[in-house]
C-alpha cells in the first residue's frame, strides 16, 4: 500500500499568490483571528491546503457583503463545530436568483430601434440607475439586462404611447410599493416559520441553517403566487370600474352608493398629487374622511359615556 501524496505546504509569498490575495492582507487576517496561524519548521512559517480554503472562504463572503466581523463569527462557529456548510448554503440559497429569467444583452443600436429609433442617453442613464440595464466593462455599446420581462413591458409602453420619464417615474413609486410588500411577506414568515430554525448564534447549528435553506426553496415561489393573484384581482375589480366610469355605463342603487363624483378645490387635489401620486388621489380622501368620521364617532361615544357618568357636558 503506498503512502498518501504529501499535502503542499506554502511560504507566505506563495499563499498570496496562489489565492489572489497579499502578504499583507494574509498578516492582517491573522491578526484577527480570521486564519489560524502557520506551522513553523525551522526559520520558515509553513500555510498549508487549509489555509487555502480558509482563504476562499473568506473572499466569498466579502465578495456578498459581509464584514470582517461577522465573517468572523461564521468561522469561530465553523471552527466550534456549528458548522459553516450550512450557513453558507443558507446565503447562497437567499442570495441567488428568485426567478426563473435569464439576463440577456442588448446593444445600444438594438435599444434605440426598440424604442422608436430617436437615442435618448437621458433615458438610457435613467435605466442604468434603476438597474434595468447595466452597463457591461469594456463594452460601451452593449447592456446587461437583468429582467427581459422589465425592459419588454417598458417597450410595449412607450409603443402605446407612454413617454419613457412617465415609465421611469411609475417604475420607482412602483419599486417602493413592492419593496414594502416583500418586507412585510418577509416578517411574516420569519415570525411563523424560520425563527425556529435562525434562533439563538450561540446554539445555531449546520442542520438548523440546512432546513432554513429548504424553507426559502419552498416558500419562495409562494409571494410571486400571491402577487400574481392579488394582482390579477385587484387589475380586474379597477380595471372594470374605470371601464364603467369612462363609458358612462348605468350604474345600480348600490354601485351609485359606493362611488360618487365630488367636486374638489384643484389646490385640494394639487396638495394630495405631491403628497401620494396621481393614482392614489381618490384612495388618500376616502381614507381622510374615513378617519375623520370614525374620530367624530370616538369623540361622540366618550362625551355620550362622560354625561352618562354625570361629569358633565362639555363646554
Amino acid at each position: 500500500m503506498t503512502d498518501p501524496p504529501p499535502q503542499p505546504t506554502y511560504r507566505i509569498e506563495d499563499l498570496a499568490h496562489h489565492t489572489a490575495t497579499t502578504v499583507r492582507t494574509i498578516r492582517a487576517y491573522q491578526d484577527r483571528g480570521l486564519l489560524p496561524r502557520p506551522e513553523r519548521r525551522g526559520r520558515a512559517n509553513v500555510y498549508s491546503g487549509a489555509h487555502v480554503t480558509r482563504l476562499h472562504q473568506i473572499a466569498h463572503l466579502l465578495d456578498r457583503g459581509y464584514t470582517l466581523a461577522s465573517i468572523k463569527e461564521l468561522l469561530d462557529a465553523w471552527d466550534t463545530g456549528r458548522g459553516l456548510g450550512g450557513v453558507l448554503g443558507l446565503v447562497t440559497e437567499v442570495e441567488g436568483p428568485w426567478t426563473d429569467e435569464r439576463p440577456d444583452r442588448v446593444t445600444r443600436a438594438e435599444l434605440d430601434a426598440r424604442f422608436g429609433g430617436t437615442p435618448d442617453d437621458d433615458a438610457v442613464s435613467e435605466a442604468v440607475e434603476l438597474g434595468v440595464l447595466e452597463r457591461i466593462d469594456g463594452d460601451p455599446d452593449a447592456f446587461l439586462v437583468p429582467s427581459p420581462q422589465e425592459l419588454s413591458v417598458a417597450v410595449e409602453l412607450h409603443a402605446a404611447g407612454v413617454p419613457l420619464s412617465a415609465i421611469s417615474g411609475h417604475l420607482r413609486e412602483l419599486r417602493g410599493q413592492v419593496e414594502y410588500i416583500a418586507a412585510r411577506f418577509l416578517e411574516f414568515t420569519t415570525e411563523y416559520v424560520f425563527a425556529r430554525c435562525l434562533h439563538d448564534p450561540e446554539r445555531r447549528t449546520d442542520a438548523d441553517a440546512a432546513e432554513a435553506a429548504s424553507l426559502v426553496r419552498r416558500l419562495r415561489p409562494l409571494a410571486q403566487q400571491t402577487m400574481d393573484a392579488e394582482l390579477a384581482r385587484a387589475m380586474r375589480s379597477l380595471a372594470t370600474r374605470q371601464l364603467r366610469t369612462r363609458l358612462g355605463a348605468a350604474q345600480s342603487p348600490e354601485e351609485q352608493h359606493g362611488a360618487r363624483s365630488v367636486a374638489l378645490p384643484a389646490k385640494t387635489i394639487d396638495a394630495v398629487e405631491r403628497l401620494v401620486g396621481h393614482t392614489r388621489v381618490s384612495e388618500f380622501i376616502a381614507l381622510a374622511v374615513e378617519r375623520e368620521l370614525a374620530a367624530r364617532a370616538l369623540d361622540e361615544l366618550a362625551t355620550d359615556a362622560m354625561i352618562d357618568r354625570g361629569v358633565g357636558e362639555p363646554p
